[in-house]
């Protein structure tokens, strides 16, 4: 082979790497959020083989659990860990306190486990207007202890501390972005807490959420929430704006320059679409909001005011069943992935232009459904009792209106709140028996969008299932929908 030959394949594969690199900082910036909240969750080291199977690089707990953070060690994807609401309080009053959640949760982890703990996220959208000032004490002195007690353990350089803030924390006087600035009831507390990130120079975090823009208000314009197809943008001193993200997150941006902030890193801690529990929460809207997150933000560009890459949490990898219904059903849904890491719909994150790869080894019950007899009595008088148990026992949120089991009839609504109760309490015999009024099936009973899931086998369902227990009290809407269709 000639030099000359030589130099052009040597020429060539600095061209093929330079692009592999740069293929890879677009994307580096895409990680996921990973709930937990299942009665049936997939166990930690399949879930960790889904997200590398998926190329995806970052992933956002929303507490510090033992054994996701075991099935994490060595796999080179970078992990923010969390620290619920609940726990503020003792962290903010007590270094010591904070010495060992970060002793346990993060040194341990880091230096044992080869686990790349890159953040702490130190409560969850503590701020809401919903919690009534239930945290605004105690949020920055428990962010305080948490640095101090990072820096004593020899990781400041490595971890940096930050609080996962939802959107409602800054607004704007009119529709322009420019026109940005901190809630004025807290306004005070917010910039304590971003001086004390940025001294520390620590990222602010914050969820952005355009179907909630939507869900909240029955006038928003729907293609406004999306990245295609708005025909009327608006106009800010010449930045032009197209879709709610881009003005939401220049919003958090012009509230950050006014206060001597401006060259704050952000990461935007949640932001997707359900595809359940609501009319707008769909499969068609979620695919389109989330593959245009995606192409809006893969090639670089960034905002009208803030160009460059984005870095973001989808929210979220999976559907957890048993998480809270407060804000609506919709809120065990928002997974790319169902219950069992089978895809929705088609996504490509970047890394893998073929769309996403389910999880495998999941193992599963058996083929079989509880169902309503059909020889039992739609009039029977322990129908509402009996759907009311399970419902208020289990996840019926795609019987609501609006939902993707919105539209079966009575017999078949029934059916879907047996069975669901009966794969969420493992296929139990005694778990389908519902006063003369139920019956085991072998022949799927699922009907067009509307699927009657076959529940997995999960290493913990006992444990996790007592979760769904403890917040059965919020089904109760649930199952007054359900009740009222069945009497009328």
């Amino acid at each position: 082979m000639s030099n000359n030959s030589r130099n052009k394949n040597s020429h060539k594969e600095v061209l093929v790497m330079l692009v592999i690199l740069m293929f890879v900082s677009e994307v580096r910036g895409i990680g996921v959020n990973w709930g937990t909240q299942a009665t049936h969750p997939l166990s930690p080291s399949i879930v960790v083989k889904m997200l590398k199977d998926n190329g995806i690089q970052k992933v956002k707990l929303f507490d510090a659990d033992a054994s996701c953070l075991n099935a994490l060690k060595g796999s080179g994807i970078e992990v923010m860990v969390g620290i619920p609401n609940e726990m503020l309080y003792t962290l903010a009053n007590n270094l010591e306190a904070a010495e060992k959640w970060v002793e346990k949760n993060v040194s341990a982890h880091v230096s044992s486990n080869n686990v790349d703990i890159r953040y702490v996220a130190v409560g969850n959208e503590p701020f809401l207007s919903s919690l009534n000032g239930t945290y605004l004490e105690t949020t920055l002195p428990a962010i305080s202890n948490i640095q101090a007690a990072i820096i004593r353990a020899g990781l400041g350089n490595r971890v940096k501390v930050t609080v996962p803030l939802n959107a409602d924390v800054y607004q704007s006087s009119s529709e322009q972005p420019s026109t940005g600035d901190f809630r004025p009831d807290i306004r005070d507390l917010m910039l304590k807490i971003v001086k004390f990130l940025n001294d520390n120079a620590a990222p602010f975090t914050v969820n952005i959420y355009p179907f909630i823009s939507l869900f909240n208000d029955a006038n928003f314009p729907v293609d406004y929430a999306f990245f295609d197809g708005y025909s009327t943008p608006i106009d800010d001193n010449g930045k032009i704006y197209n879709n709610v993200f881009d003005a939401n997150y220049d919003t958090l941006l012009s509230a950050l320059q006014k206060n001597g902030f401006g060259n704050m890193s952000i990461i935007i801690g949640e932001i997707g679409w359900p595809t359940d529990g609501d009319r707008s929460a769909t499969l068609k809207y979620a695919q389109r909001f989330n593959q245009g997150f995606m192409t809006h933000t893969s090639g670089g560009k960034g905002t009208p005011m803030r160009p460059g890459a984005i870095d973001a949490y989808l929210f979220s990898l999976l559907d957890e069943d048993a998480k809270s219904i407060q804000p609506g059903n919709f809120e065990r849904h928002w997974g790319v992935f169902n219950f069992d890491g089978t895809p929705k719909y088609n996504l490509t994150l970047g890394t893998n232009p073929g769309g996403l790869i389910p999880a495998s080894g999941v193992k599963y019950f058996p083929r079989r459904w509880c169902i309503m007899s059909p020889t039992s009595n739609l009039d029977d008088s322990q129908v509402e009792p009996s759907v009311s148990y399970a419902c208020a026992r289990a996840d019926c949120t795609s019987l609501g209106y609006g939902a993707s089991c919105a539209s079966l009839d009575l017999r078949q609504n029934i059916s879907y709140a047996f069975n669901t109760y009966y794969q969420e309490n493992n296929q139990l015999d005694t778990a389908c028996k519902f006063p003369g009024l139920s019956v085991i099936t072998n022949n799927d009973p699922s009907v067009g969008d509307c699927k009657f899931k076959i529940m997995i086998q999960s290493s913990t369902p006992s444990a996790q299932r007592s979760i769904a227990f403890k917040l059965k009290h919020e089904n109760v809407l649930v199952v007054m929908v359900i009740l009222l269709s069945l009497v009328m």
